[in-house]
């Protein structure tokens, strides 16, 4: 898989803990509904998330250069 790179605004609460709120695809923008797991591996942290249609998504963000990568995606109903 090629790494594609996306748009993820987040929430950052009293902790300073981020996690993503909306993934932007160009013009396209998806509301996340759930953030069902987070992982973390040297140098990055991953989001498995639901959407608003239903699709999943596995978010990778980089920490050092602060920049998100889609890394998986399940379609809803699939």
């Amino acid at each position: 898989m090629v790494e594609r790179l996306v748009k993820v605004e987040c929430y950052a609460g009293y902790r300073g803990e981020e996690r993503p709120v909306r993934v932007l695809f160009g013009e396209r923008a998806e509301e996340v509904k759930v953030v069902e797991d987070r992982w973390y591996s040297p140098g990055a942290t991953y989001f498995r998330v639901v959407v608003e249609s239903g699709d999943r998504y596995i978010l990778r963000r980089d920490d050092a250069q602060d920049v998100w990568s889609l890394e998986g995606f399940r379609e809803a109903g699939s």
